[in-house]
């Protein structure tokens, strides 16, 4: 199993907003938004049923990144 820089605060990520030029906020992993418990279920399990058909055979982290101030919010892929 690869390993999350941003998940395990390894590193940052700097992602403008398209809509406003702010700079994007981590909200964290996609898959932890699923239900109440996709926090504690297997990351590869739910890597495959989260709507990125290649994160879990490209090694990447699907990541919320939200606007502060228009709003925006936009899934990135991290690279594991």
């Amino acid at each position: 199993m690869a390993l999350c820089p941003l998940c395990n605060g390894l590193r940052k990520i700097h992602v403008n907003c398209p809509e406003c030029g702010s700079d994007l906020d981590d909200k964290g992993k996609f898959m932890d938004y699923a239900d109440s418990y996709s926090a504690y279920m297997d990351i590869d399990t739910l890597k495959q049923n989260d709507g990125y058909p290649q994160s879990l055979q490209k090694g990447q982290c699907p990541h919320i990144m939200n606007c502060s101030k228009c709003g925006h919010d936009e899934v990135v892929l991290v690279q594991e």
